[in-house]
């Protein structure tokens, strides 16, 4: 019997591709097998939708709640489609929100799965690349799964603030080479250590994806 995820990727796979005339480089960096974290920008909501799709493995991620919670056939429909592909809704608002998170992403890991996750922490506010936060690096050197660093391209032409249908268009997922980090063995509560780990591979998905890179927090710029 065909599981959810791969009757969506054989049916709703071919659709995204057209519409949106994705191009995929690089999928070939992505282990076959064994735990993997996939790190990348967040230009707008469909991100969410195109990247799980272009995978031979599942993905599974953090979503809001409110994915899976909406009311009507629309609602219905979305909480079908993000629960199939792989999304694990976590109420992250509060102080427990980002604890929640991480145990949520360690967990997937720990049972030789690929975690997918904006280190950015929200959508760029303006297409350009923020800093990133420690979460990531905390993964990688607990589970020692390596990092595989991902660009987004051209979504957030095709929707502008993460609102509305999306336009028709070209986008590009680009996957760079897979990044390990066992030389910081036992290291993971040196917060120099995770600066060091989360710039390394912001700056390859800086490279994947051609975008100016903004040293602050996305958050913080949202807000001012």
């Amino acid at each position: 019997m065909l599981s959810r995820f791969t009757l969506i990727k054989a049916v709703l796979g071919p659709l995204v591709r057209l519409m949106f005339r994705t191009r995929v480089e690089g999928v070939e960096n992505i282990p076959s097998s064994g735990p993997v974290i996939l790190a990348g920008n967040h230009l707008t909501f469909i991100d969410s939708m195109i990247m799980p799709l272009v995978c031979d493995r599942q993905v599974f991620f953090i979503g809001k709640d409110e994915y899976v919670t909406g009311k009507g056939l629309k609602g219905r429909l979305m909480a079908w489609f993000f629960t199939g592909v792989g999304m694990i809704p976590v109420d992250r608002d509060g102080g427990r929100g980002g604890v929640a998170a991480l145990m949520t992403g360690r967990r997937v890991l720990e049972q030789g799965n690929i975690f997918g996750i904006y280190p950015e922490g929200t959508r760029s506010p303006d297409g350009r690349l923020y800093r990133g936060r420690t979460g990531m690096a905390r993964l990688t050197l607990m589970t020692g799964a390596p990092v595989v660093p991902f660009a987004m391209i051209g979504t957030d032409k095709l929707q502008t603030n993460g609102k509305g249908m999306p336009r028709s268009g070209k986008v590009a997922v680009h996957f760079g080479k897979a990044m390990e980090f066992s030389r910081y063995d036992g290291m993971e509560r040196d917060r120099y250590v995770l600066r060091a780990v989360t710039d390394s591979v912001m700056t390859e998905v800086m490279r994947l994806g051609g975008q100016e890179y903004v040293d602050m927090y996305a958050t913080k710029a949202k807000a001012a």
